[in-house]
C-alpha cells in the first residue's frame, strides 16, 4: 500500500470514529434527577419540547459550584450556565410541564451515569411570591436549602435518593437541585417544575 492510500484510510478511520465516540460520550457523564422528573429528562421524554441539545443529554447540566454564593449567575441557573444548554433557562408559567410534588416529605432520585467523590446534595425552592413569569435568579429563591446531605468525598451509587421535607407551598414553584462535586470545581443542576399540593 503507498502513502497516499494509507493517509487516505487513516483520514477515513478518523471520520467515521469522531461521530461515534460523540455519541457515545455523554453516556459517560453525570447526572439528573428523574424523581421528581427534572425539566431537563423530561425533556428528553419529549414531554417538554423545544429544548435545545439538553434532550440528547440531560446528566450534563453541569457548571461552577458554589451556590448561591457562586455557581452559575442569575438568569442562567437552570441551565448551569452552560450555553449550549440556554434553552432550559427559558421562564414562564406556562413554558414547562409542571409534575406534582406533595408538601412534606418527598422522595428526590437522582440518576447518575458517571460516579464522582461528592461534596454535597442540596435541594432550594422558589419563595412563596415568586414571580413564574421571570427569569429564576437569587431573588426568585428562598437561598436556605430546604433539603441538604454531606458526603465527604464519597463516591455514591449510580442511584441517589435523599427524603426531603417540602416546604409548605402551593401552585407552581421550581425546585432546584444541586449534586457538588468534591474534587473539582463544579456541580451538577437540575431545576423542577413542581405543582406542588
Amino acid at each position: 500500500m503507498n502513502i497516499k492510500k494509507s493517509l487516505l484510510l487513516v483520514k477515513l478511520t478518523a471520520l467515521i470514529a469522531i461521530p461515534f465516540s460523540s455519541l457515545a460520550e455523554p453516556t459517560l457523564r453525570h447526572g439528573y434527577i428523574d424523581t421528581p422528573p427534572s425539566r431537563a429528562i423530561l425533556c428528553q421524554k419529549g414531554t417538554n419540547k423545544n429544548c435545545g441539545p439538553v434532550m440528547y443529554e440531560p446528566q450534563s447540566v453541569e457548571g461552577p459550584k458554589g451556590f448561591p454564593l457562586g455557581g452559575p449567575p442569575d438568569g442562567q441557573i437552570a441551565s448551569g450556565g452552560v450555553g449550549q444548554f440556554k434553552q432550559l433557562n427559558e421562564q414562564s408559567a406556562d413554558r414547562w410541564h409542571h409534575v406534582t410534588v406533595n408538601k412534606g416529605s418527598t422522595e428526590f432520585k437522582w440518576t447518575l451515569t458517571a460516579r464522582h467523590s461528592t461534596d454535597s446534595w442540596q435541594f432550594f425552592i422558589t419563595k412563596p411570591d415568586w414571580d413564574a413569569n421571570k427569569p429564576l435568579t437569587r431573588d426568585q429563591f428562598d437561598l436556605t436549602p430546604f433539603c441538604e446531605r454531606s458526603d465527604g468525598g464519597k463516591q455514591p451509587t449510580l442511584h441517589v435518593s435523599l427524603t426531603c421535607d417540602v416546604p409548605e407551598r402551593s401552585g407552581y414553584h421550581v425546585i432546584l437541585g444541586i449534586w457538588t462535586i468534591a474534587d473539582t470545581n463544579n456541580a451538577f443542576y437540575q431545576v423542577i417544575d413542581a405543582d406542588i399540593e
